[in-house]
């Protein structure tokens, strides 16, 4: 009996060629996302993530309504809150003894919101 093996399926080309036209086109450009790695680090961490979603949902949140929405302390929320506004990814308001976070522009909440979105499609 022979024992005849499927052909391997791979994702990678069997023989190297590339299109040098798009090669030449994209290659100057694809230094514009030095950097862009960063945002997605602070994001990658869960909480983060909450809440910069929270904070694309409100206009502004203060450090104890994101404590409540994430059942958590004042501390860790204020510590996550550090983090993105030391990222850049939120701006704060000191308000007597409250303090309000909120996102510095739509950039960051379409990002999340479409992050969101495609999280929403590809559920199965």
């Amino acid at each position: 009996m022979m024992n005849i093996e499927p052909a391997k399926k791979t994702d990678t080309c069997q023989t190297f060629c590339y299109d040098e036209e798009v090669v030449e086109r994209v290659q100057p450009q694809i230094d514009k996302v030095n950097g862009v790695e960063l945002v997605f680090k602070a994001l990658s961490d869960a909480t983060r993530l909450k809440v910069a979603y929270a904070l694309s949902l409100e206009e502004e949140l203060c450090v104890c309504d994101v404590a409540n929405i994430l059942n958590t302390t004042t501390a860790t929320a204020s510590h996550h809150l550090r983090y993105l506004r030391n990222m850049g990814l939120v701006k704060y308001d000191k308000r007597g003894k409250l303090v309000f976070y909120s996102l510095p522009d739509n950039h960051i909440r379409s990002l999340i919101q479409l992050a969101a979105e495609h999280n929403m499609e590809t559920v199965i």
